[in-house]
């Protein structure tokens, strides 16, 4: 006797389930529009080119390959470029060849680009600890941590290998 093959469907998410993720994907658009607006407010500049910025201020001679640079802001070459084609006509970023490599293009953080991560700085961490650690216990905060990089791997994402230490107060 042959059996019949298993009908693949949708796996529905039970009620449990989809409370959890209807609070999480509100979280997921609420979280980086108020990131967004106390940075635009508090240092004129947006929370992306912050990031950005942050990233090579936490790197060797404030220098990364822009492909580098993509990887640790979660962002496409595409836009990383954009973004710096703009910090650039702001004198806080200059590009450059890597003489190490022809094909590569680095990315380095002028003295006026750490000037302004330096003024930003306090703010967003102010941001950061209000809005994602305050309202959080230690061990939730530990949790949330562990969580994140499950779904980090999940999404074959993982943080890069070589993050800048972002121990140095830069946030």
């Amino acid at each position: 006797m042959e059996e019949e093959p298993e009908t693949i469907g949708p796996r529905w998410l039970d009620a449990d389930q989809q409370q959890q993720w209807y609070a999480f994907a509100y979280v997921l658009t609420q979280l980086p529009a108020a990131l967004e607006v106390r940075m635009q407010r508090d240092a004129g500049i947006a929370q992306f080119d912050y990031i950005v910025m942050s990233s090579l201020s936490t790197a060797p001679e404030r220098t990364l390959r822009m492909s580098d640079l993509a990887r640790y802001a979660g962002s496409t070459l595409s836009r990383l470029s954009n973004v710096v084609i703009r910090l650039e006509k702001r004198g806080w970023v200059r590009r450059h060849p890597d003489l190490s490599d022809g094909r590569a293009t680095l990315a380095t953080l002028t003295d006026d680009g750490m000037d302004k991560v330096v003024a930003a700085a306090p703010g967003h961490v102010d941001a950061v600890r209000e809005l994602i650690f305050d309202p959080l216990t230690k061990a939730q905060q530990r949790h949330l941590g562990d969580i994140s990089r499950r779904m980090l791997a999940a999404l074959n994402a993982p943080l890069p290998d070589n993050r800048p230490d972002t121990t140095s107060g830069q946030g």
